[in-house]
């Protein structure tokens, strides 16, 4: 095995000492002479030298790390959250390393002890079930994506789900449909979900009974759509229009719907949430709310960068709820007949 050249091997090419090699990787150009300069960078080229960051990190404890903790690493929201993240984050020399905790909080909990122990500056989470106890445990800078009801005294960015839901069901009550079913995701830290609250006040608005057959909870997958989609149009009066709680969920949901041959939007208008890549792609394609993925992503970074910037402890934890957009696509259209 090829032994790893050290700094010691950089320093004896050079003819210089440790401590002069130390202060040439480490930037501190103003107090080494140009010559002496190039020859450590000439020997560092020539033996491929590269700084242990680990050794670094024991005398400045900082390592320029960043954890990514996100639920669900198969769901398209997330890669532009993680690359608004990245994005941001690498232009201030931070390397993120993203974590799946699958939904489960034994995963969760075993990550966060990850961070702790292995130093990392910061992290950047979405919880699935974690309490404020738990991240408050961890000592170090925190950003919650998501809401920050649970999370009262810690720096939070999400999107402005319940005006964007509030926004959808509007439009579907604009294009006549007063029958409208909810495939709401379940939530892994409240019984009842942003989604299922905003269709709640839409219906007292709009001075509408509630049905609880027309709502209908499952995980965010396909298979969960297809299945909420199964009940509600096997129901004695099916909705005309469906919300779904995310773009995953509506197209399982459209996929069972053009299998028992209903027609979208003729027969049945759905629109869903995040505006994923495949919601455009569908056929029809899909009406979907557009949440700014790409931009909560630079936010919660920003907001990691300013706490680790601070040193005094007088910072107020801030909150960022960033506007959607309603995308009006193929999937709906007024009602034709009711069945």
């Amino acid at each position: 095995m090829v032994k790893r050249p050290t700094i010691i091997d950089v320093a004896k090419l050079a003819g210089v000492s440790k401590a002069t090699v130390g202060r040439v990787v480490n930037g501190q150009h103003n107090i080494v002479s140009d010559d002496t300069r190039s020859r450590v960078m000439d020997a560092i080229t020539q033996l491929g030298y590269e700084r242990n960051a680990i050794a670094g990190s024991l005398r400045t404890d900082k390592t320029y790390m960043v954890a990514l903790v996100i639920p669900d690493i198969t769901n398209p929201f997330w890669p532009a959250v993680a690359r608004g993240v990245q994005d941001t984050l690498e232009a201030h020399d931070y390397t993120v390393v993203t974590v799946n905790s699958e939904w489960d909080i034994a995963i969760e909990t075993r990550y966060l002890k990850m961070v702790r122990h292995n130093r990392f500056d910061g992290v950047i989470i979405n919880p699935t079930n974690a309490s404020l106890t738990d991240v408050n445990n961890i000592n170090i800078p925190l950003v919650i994506l998501g809401s920050q009801n649970d999370y009262p005294d810690l720096d939070t960015v999400s999107s402005d789900t319940e005006t964007a839901v509030q926004e959808s069901l509007n439009y579907l009550y604009e294009l006549g449909h007063r029958r409208i079913g909810l495939i709401a995701g379940l939530s892994a830290r409240r019984k009842l979900t942003t989604r299922y609250h905003s269709y709640l006040s839409f219906l007292a608005r709009k001075q509408l009974k509630l049905d609880e057959s027309l709502v209908i909870y499952g995980e965010f997958s396909l298979q969960a759509g297809s299945d909420a989609m199964h009940k509600l149009l096997n129901l004695p009066e099916p909705p005309t229009a469906v919300f779904a709680a995310n773009d995953i969920l509506a197209i399982g949901a459209m996929q069972t719907a053009h299998a028992l041959g209903w027609g979208i939007p003729d027969d049945i208008s759905i629109i869903g949430m995040d505006d994923i890549f495949a919601a455009s792609a569908t056929s029809p394609p899909l009406s979907t709310v557009a949440k700014p993925k790409y931009d909560i992503g630079v936010n919660a970074a920003n907001l990691l960068l300013e706490q680790l910037k601070t040193t005094s402890g007088n910072r107020q934890p801030q909150t960022y709820k960033l506007p959607c957009e309603l995308i009006r696509r193929g999937s709906t259209a007024p009602p034709k007949h009711v069945h």
